[in-house]
């Protein structure tokens, strides 16, 4: 798949419990467990947004950006793989509703009127993740890390 195609992406990460400051957005809880972000790269690079988080997650030496690059870049997150779809329709939303469940209020979704784009599971949500992409006709590919 061509990086450079817009399209719909899952950010997997395995994290510790902990407390975290979300830029101006204030302090969170998170619970040990996993945590799923929802994210669009329907704008210029196309799916090459997710090279850079994973390059963000690699550094931890940068500046945060999106509410996600918090907890990118906190030692008690690890991105544990991704997931892209090749799509030049907005289905960041509906990515997000079809996952659903525990949530953390507030968190990605600035510019939508979702309430959340970032996912709570105790247990690893790999196969989850898969049957919604699979569940909106979406062609996706996993890059574990």
């Amino acid at each position: 798949m061509d990086l450079s195609e817009k399209g719909v992406y899952c950010l997997i990460f395995e994290n510790q419990a902990c407390r975290l400051e979300i830029g101006g957005k204030g302090e969170f809880s998170f619970p040990a467990g996993f945590h799923i972000y929802v994210g669009s790269a329907l704008g210029p690079g196309g799916l090459k947004r997710v090279t850079r988080h994973i390059n963000l997650s690699r550094s931890k030496d940068r500046k945060p950006r999106w509410h996600v690059d918090y907890i990118n870049l906190n030692p008690s997150f690890r991105l544990i793989s991704a997931f892209c779809a090749s799509t030049s329709a907005a289905l960041e939303c509906t990515l997000a509703s079809r996952i659903g469940g525990d949530l953390v209020p507030g968190f990605g979704c600035t510019d939508c009127k979702c309430i959340s784009h970032l996912f709570y599971r105790k247990k690893s949500p790999l196969p989850e993740i898969t049957e919604a992409f699979e569940a909106l006709k979406l062609s996706s590919f996993m890059l574990e890390l």
